[in-house]
């Protein structure tokens, strides 16, 4: 049985470390890049336990094994993973709905994995609606950035709701800033409901 879960305990955010580590980037072939995704930054332990003190992470476990993950990262936790500052100097120059991005209280997706022998059976999804319900009531909107390369993560995005805000390159490729307006996301089922 699968579980969906904010993260609660050590083994937890060790489990984590450990979906982390086989998916990144450096440790793939470049056709399992391109056809199942990857994460591009390797947390440490100490940085996901200070995360967490700010706002719990979801996860997905089956029985003790953590098969899924979303990171959460708020504008307080900008300085614990020195390689993503650069993430946040982006949406402090972005503009959204007339205003600048870091005059909202937003909620980033810091990290988003789900364990190969368990993708397409909608963790994903279910692991995203946690997130959101988590966090909707308490910040306008999530927010993070996606290689463009990553086009099994940016689809998964779009899927839930995620829109393009933003493209951008840097030294080492082009990145999509993507964004879930809850407000937007909300009204949009209510009127699904209504019909």
């Amino acid at each position: 049985m699968i579980q969906i879960k904010l993260t609660e305990t050590e083994s937890e955010l060790q489990g984590i470390l450990e979906l982390q580590k086989i998916n990144l980037l450096s440790e793939l072939s470049d056709s399992e890049k391109s056809e199942q995704g990857f994460v591009t930054v390797q947390h440490s332990l100490d940085q996901l336990r200070l995360m967490h003190n700010l706002e719990p992470h979801v996860v997905a476990k089956e029985g003790d094994k953590v098969i899924g993950y979303i990171l959460a990262m708020t504008k307080e936790s900008r300085d614990l993973v020195p390689v993503l500052v650069p993430m946040f100097e982006q949406f402090d120059r972005l503009i959204y709905v007339e205003k600048l991005l870091s005059a909202y209280d937003y909620m980033v997706i810091g990290q988003i994995c789900v364990d190969k022998a368990y993708r397409g059976q909608g963790i994903f999804d279910k692991m995203y609606g946690i997130y959101r319900s988590t966090f909707s009531g308490r910040y306008d909107f999530a927010i993070t950035e996606i290689a463009l390369t990553n086009i099994r993560s940016l689809k998964a995005h779009e899927r839930v709701g995620f829109r393009i805000i933003h493209e951008f390159e840097d030294a080492t490729q082009t990145w999509a800033i993507v964004l879930l307006d809850w407000s937007f996301d909300k009204s949009r089922s209510e009127k699904d409901s209504e019909a």
